[in-house]
């Protein structure tokens, strides 16, 4: 019998109607629980604060739900589209990711809160361009490893090129400002060009120049400055350039072992800046504890691990496209994740980046929950090798 018939075979239960192969669970198990926990604490840590602004202490909750039910209907969106149809146009996704980041920068369409310039304003809604950037970017370079293979490996310029394109849209973020997304993006597109074969020696060079240029952006100017010399000392100045940083760390070291529990953060309560949002992960701590924050940690470890192992499996069925992008979302997860938690504790310089699916921020739940539909879509085609929209199950 053929590989194709036994697929079939597969697809047939006892009553004889054709049914739908399931999705990857693990990944919809994971998302469920992080997006609930996200729920949850933005819940706890905004209440304070929508009290104080809106005299409605669940406004930034029922908003957060709302993005929620959203990202899900994107999520199953992303699950239905065939591969081949990102694969395809994945050049003008990355062209398209270029213009937006550069419209952002035009004085009058680029909308600017506290100082940098990040989003653009549609009246009823803002739209951060830099969350669905960085996954298209990804789409294109995955494309790009898969139609440009043999010059990756053996020729320095495949290997240049896509990183120009990544370093100009790096570029156009540092611009924003926004240090932590660019750094993130350029160390995304290095995993994935790395896990694409490319020459180490080319690899490492590349490395140690990107490491240079952002040490030289870093200092060259007084507010990148400013927020690194406050993360080597932030009790230098701790009512002023180190005053968030100590406040994260306050909460963190208050959580103990297991925290003060569900709303018990103290630091919540006006002490800590963009509480909801940037500093989640020191809200967590502190009412979960040290024993609740390596429960979250292992979580994301289990989100990036099984994006790996979608990733490898799809490789082994010679779906390298497919591979490469499951690569890609899962370094980015992984990347944005560790950053975000490394600046709540004091192990990285302050970055404007938000925790995956659990932070407060409709851009990013939704780039996230798009993100997760893809790699629902990889796990479907890997699985049964069709890439036609998934059937709906029986009933």
């Amino acid at each position: 019998m053929s590989s194709q018939a036994i697929r079939n075979a597969d697809r047939i239960d006892a009553r004889g109607l054709e049914i739908a192969p399931g999705y990857d669970r693990v990944i919809l198990l994971l998302y469920a629980i992080l997006v609930c926990i996200g729920l949850v604490m933005v819940t706890s840590a905004s209440i304070g604060i929508a009290d104080q602004q809106t005299q409605d202490p669940f406004y930034y909750a029922k908003r957060q739900f709302l993005r929620i039910l959203l990202g899900i209907a994107l999520l199953w969106f992303a699950s239905r589209i065939p591969l081949a149809f990102w694969k395809h146009h994945g050049m003008l996704l990355m062209l398209g990711s270029i213009v937006l980041l550069a419209c952002v920068l035009i004085p009058g369409v680029g909308h600017t809160v506290n100082g940098a310039t990040r989003w653009l304003n549609f009246g009823l809604f803002t739209f951060q361009v830099s969350e669905i950037a960085k996954l298209f970017l990804v789409i294109y370079l995955s494309g790009y490893l898969v139609r440009r293979s043999e010059e990756v490996q053996t020729n320095p310029m495949g290997f240049l090129k896509p990183m120009i394109i990544l370093a100009l849209a790096s570029g156009l973020l540092v611009l924003e400002p926004d240090f932590g997304a660019a750094a993130v993006l350029l160390a995304t597109g290095l995993g994935m060009t790395y896990l694409g074969g490319v020459r180490f020696g080319q690899f490492f060079l590349f490395v140690v120049g990107t490491l240079c240029i952002m040490g030289l952006l870093a200092i060259s100017s007084p507010y990148r400055l400013a927020r690194i010399t406050s993360f080597i000392d932030p009790w230098a100045d701790p009512f002023n350039s180190g005053f968030q940083l100590t406040q994260s760390l306050i909460a963190i070291g208050s959580g103990g072992w297991f925290g003060n529990g569900l709303g018990g953060s103290i630091q919540k309560l006006f002490y800590l800046p963009e509480a909801h949002t940037d500093f989640m992960f020191a809200i967590f701590a502190e009412e979960f504890g040290f024993v609740g924050q390596l429960l979250l940690i292992g979580l994301f470890a289990l989100f990036v691990l099984r994006c790996f192992g979608i990733a490898r499996a799809a490789l082994g069925r010679e779906q390298a496209f497919a591979g490469y992008l499951a690569y890609g979302v899962g370094l980015l997860v992984g990347l944005q994740a560790i950053v975000n938690i490394g600046v709540s504790m004091g192990a990285l310089p302050t970055k404007g980046l938000t925790l995956p699916f659990i932070s407060y921020g409709g851009n990013s739940i939704l780039a996230m929950s798009f993100a997760v539909g893809l790699l629902l879509r990889v796990y479907y085609e890997c699985e049964t090798g069709d890439d036609a929209p998934a059937p709906r199950r029986a009933r």
